[in-house]
């Protein structure tokens, strides 16, 4: 398997352990019996470390079709090369990091590791797109 779909089931365990990351966090403040139920109330606001999880975690679900299509499209078009796998670990790594400083309220180097994302996204796009 490529450097590059290797990082994209990673990419997907990294989104796996965000889904469990919010709920346990919300499980934490609403309870068991609100999980387990269906969930048809108003609830408070969700905890501010509950919201921020879940805040990091949609803002993953906005790329990673992105970076997964990306992937797919490189490896079929044979354009894996230096620059997709760079691209794809930087993304992947930026991403990793962006989770605790999110969770954490690190404000700045939080926008700042998104834009390493980014840039590793676009590294893959720019491999694809370049002839």
């Amino acid at each position: 398997m490529t450097i590059e779909l290797t990082m994209a089931a990673w990419a997907l365990v990294l989104a796996f352990v965000q889904i469990l990351l919010f709920d346990v966090a919300r499980t934490g403040q609403y309870g068991l019996k609100w999980n387990m139920g269906p969930r048809d109330a108003d609830m408070p606001s969700l905890s501010p470390l509950a919201g921020r999880l879940k805040r990091a975690q949609d803002n993953l679900f906005e790329t990673l079709p992105l970076f997964l299509a990306a992937v797919l499209i490189a490896h079929a078009a044979d354009k894996n090369s230096v620059l997709t796998a760079l691209g794809t670990q930087i993304f992947l790594g930026a991403r990793v990091v962006y989770v605790p400083l999110y969770a954490f309220a690190v404000t700045g180097l939080r926008s700042l590791v998104w834009i390493v994302s980014i840039i590793g996204l676009g590294m893959i796009v720019w491999a694809i797109l370049s002839p």
